[in-house]
């Protein structure tokens, strides 16, 4: 796969805190503290590297204090390409050696994502936690394995999503703790994609390997509206995918769209193949969050009316509208998850937030019906 593709993200560092009243608001736009990589605190590896996220993982653990010890995988090709990047890491001949190595505290994967759960479950019963990136898991089955062993083993199984390597879902956060929108009532998730199909291994075109369009690509937009509503139980009232214009891969999924319903909110999201050559990002990626008094809306990956950059936010309630550019907040993921790791908490994201989300998308999958639209 090439650069671009595992580069379209940036992987960056928030250190802003969340104030007591919207008349702070100028306050958030700025750092409060300086970021510098942290001392090695932990060892760990990397088992399979089917998806370049993992780039973007190690970068995260080394930055919050992982030592990259060794890597495991049986393509030669993406071995080549990662020995470029990380040269300390030791190539070993079986994920075996990484599991059986005691001193390995965590383990990253970017497997294909049905060998994601399976791996995931075998890390946990050799005493180590587990960051893996998106979908993390494709079948209610494995969910249930998961569950199980997590809790049997104590271990974490972190699905590394959107909100934590990102700059304005935070700031948002921190917005709506201090009142400026109200309650939360509704959010509404858009997480287009360009396709790029050159660079796509085969087993990206097989719903079977990837679990379904809503699986994997609607995770971040399952996970922000727990994140946003507080909802810690939720279900889906209706769900579709389709494959409207890729005949040529006939086990794809190149669209889908749900609505649910939680304790604390309501949702909507959707999801696609379709963005456009044009546009200078991989998605125009964005999210709208409903409160009883104003909403926010943010503009991820691009402004469309000439801001440069990403990472807008546009805000309106009672008494003003208000624009914050995030692209200089900062992010505590990499640090909060090393301490986690070492202090057993759950700082960086919660447990229950991650298997939470995991199910509403495995469920509003297993709920869609086949979109097929007229010629």
């Amino acid at each position: 796969m090439k650069d671009h593709l595992f580069n379209r993200r940036r992987f960056i560092k928030d250190g802003s805190k969340a104030v007591a009243g919207i008349t702070l608001l100028s306050s958030l736009t700025k750092p409060t503290w300086a970021y510098s990589r942290k001392p090695a605190r932990i060892r760990f590896s990397v088992i399979s590297i089917n998806h370049p996220h993992i780039y973007g993982m190690i970068n995260a653990v080394i930055e919050g204090g992982g030592e990259l010890v060794s890597v495991y995988a049986k393509e030669p090709e993406l071995i080549a390409a990662f020995a470029k990047r990380y040269p300390q890491a030791k190539r070993v001949a079986t994920a075996k050696e990484i599991l059986e190595d005691s001193s390995i505290q965590l383990v990253l994967s970017s497997a294909i994502p049905v060998e994601r759960a399976p791996l995931g479950i075998e890390v946990m019963q050799h005493g180590k936690d587990f960051l893996v990136d998106k979908p993390g898991i494709t079948t209610l089955e494995q969910l249930a394995e998961v569950r199980r062993v997590q809790k049997e083993t104590r271990r974490s199984y972190t699905i590394y999503i959107e909100r934590l390597e990102s700059r304005i879902i935070p700031k948002a956060e921190a917005l709506i703790k201090a009142g400026a929108i109200g309650k939360v009532i509704q959010t509404i998730g858009l997480g287009p994609h360009r396709m790029n199909p050159q660079s796509r291994p085969e087993w990206f075109f097989d719903k079977k390997y990837f679990g379904g369009v809503i699986t994997d690509l609607a995770s971040h937009q399952f996970d922000q509206f727990i994140y946003f509503t507080g909802s810690t139980q939720a279900e889906i009232v209706s769900a579709q995918v389709g494959n409207l214009n890729h005949p040529q891969y006939p086990n794809f999924e190149d669209f889908g769209d749900a609505m649910l319903r939680g304790d604390k909110g309501t949702g909507y999201l959707r999801v696609d193949w379709f963005s456009p050559d044009g546009l200078k990002t991989f998605g125009d990626g964005r999210q709208t969050i409903l409160g009883t008094d104003g909403y926010i809306e943010l503009r991820k990956t691009v402004d469309l009316s000439g801001k440069e950059g990403g990472d807008h936010l546009f805000l309106v309630n009672q008494k003003d509208k208000i624009y914050v550019n995030c692209s200089k907040e900062q992010l505590l993921f990499s640090e909060r998850f090393i301490n986690d790791i070492l202090n057993r908490t759950e700082t960086a994201i919660r447990q229950e937030e991650v298997f939470l989300a995991a199910e509403l998308g495995l469920k509003a999958q297993a709920k869609a019906t086949e979109l097929k639209l007229k010629e």
